[in-house]
């Protein structure tokens, strides 16, 4: 990213060893979020960045109880018509606590007289994602990881003992493109109708980021349902947390057990996940890309996940690819 002079700098891990990506995560998982330096350092310039791992599931710096378990209401989701209204997440949004959670995508679910069916929705991806080494010393680009806005807090055990950071995604009303998913459900939303608020570009992130810049109704107003993005239905594989293999992501066609033809919207996903999988039927789990929340990653599979997101965060963005609709 570049910062407010125009530097190019490189976000820092904070935290970076309890990292843990997966295929299929659910609520209180962790995962990473950028957020401003200043949060950390109270002397840093509000543009830095910096990338920490935070559990899904936001605790209130005002909860007393000795344990965030036990609050006794869902914060993974917030609604944006009501995140300045609810004390939950008004208080850390005023004092400027805004973040952005990555990843590659999310699951939702439509309502169906058979039960409920999946579906994988993330931005569109450049022809070109997949192919790694295909021309010269060329690097893999990979994946384009969503930016979802969030909100952060962190809170202190009464007793003492370590800070525990927590965000919540904001959403919004789903956009045309998914509205035919009529049960909207984030993985971790249970009852939050809507989608994750996408932020689509580097300026939109920045605003939403630099809390000292710009205020909270300037930055609420980034707030908004984009139509920048493309699904396809997944396995019901994905229904349980407990599974976590490629499969929870692989394109599939409904009413069959078949995997679908490749088509603009799962083209690079479908060629990923055959190239990752090529080799030893006894691939180690290490070797296989992953994936954090009903998110993160799809890094080479010659490259480690942590490499992959250092990387995209480490270099300038090329320009979104043009926007398609599905």
């Amino acid at each position: 990213y570049r910062d407010r002079r125009g530097r190019h700098r490189q976000p820092e891990w904070v935290r970076g060893e309890r990292y843990q990506p997966s295929y299929n995560k659910g609520p209180q998982s962790s995962g990473p979020v950028l957020l401003s330096r200043r949060h950390l350092q109270q002397d840093a310039d509000s543009s830095e960045r910096v990338l920490m791992d935070m559990r899904w599931g936001l605790v209130p710096s005002w909860f007393k109880n000795d344990d965030p378990s036990k609050l006794q209401f869902n914060t993974s989701n917030c609604r944006s018509d009501t995140m300045l209204k609810k004390s939950s997440y008004k208080g850390a949004l005023l004092k400027g606590k805004r973040c952005v959670v990555l990843a590659d995508g999310f699951y939702e679910w439509q309502q169906q007289s058979g039960g409920k069916q999946p579906y994988f929705i993330y931005f569109p991806q450049n022809k070109d994602a997949m192919k790694e080494g295909t021309e010269g010393d060329e690097e893999w680009k990979g994946w384009r990881l969503l930016t979802m806005a969030g909100i952060f807090d962190c809170w202190e055990p009464p007793a003492g003992g370590e800070m525990l950071y927590t965000y919540t995604i904001i959403t919004v009303d789903a956009s045309k493109d998914v509205s035919f998913i009529h049960h909207r459900q984030v993985r971790a939303g249970r009852g939050a109708a809507g989608m994750p608020a996408i932020l689509d570009g580097d300026e939109a992130i920045r605003k939403w980021l630099d809390f000292a810049e710009v205020p909270t109704q300037e930055a609420v107003k980034l707030i908004q349902p984009t139509e920048n993005i493309v699904f396809h239905p997944v396995s019901t594989f994905v229904n349980s947390i407990r599974n976590n293999t490629p499969e929870c992501v692989a394109p599939i066609e409904l009413g069959a057990k078949k995997e679908v033809k490749a088509t603009p919207s799962n083209k690079v996903m479908l060629g990923w996940l055959k190239n990752s999988q090529e080799g030893s039927p006894q691939k180690k789990e290490n070797d296989l890309p992953k994936w954090t929340s009903q998110f993160i990653h799809s890094p080479s599979p010659k490259k480690t996940s942590a490499d992959i997101l250092q990387q995209w965060l480490g270099k300038q963005r090329e320009p979104p690819a043009k926007k398609r609709k599905v």
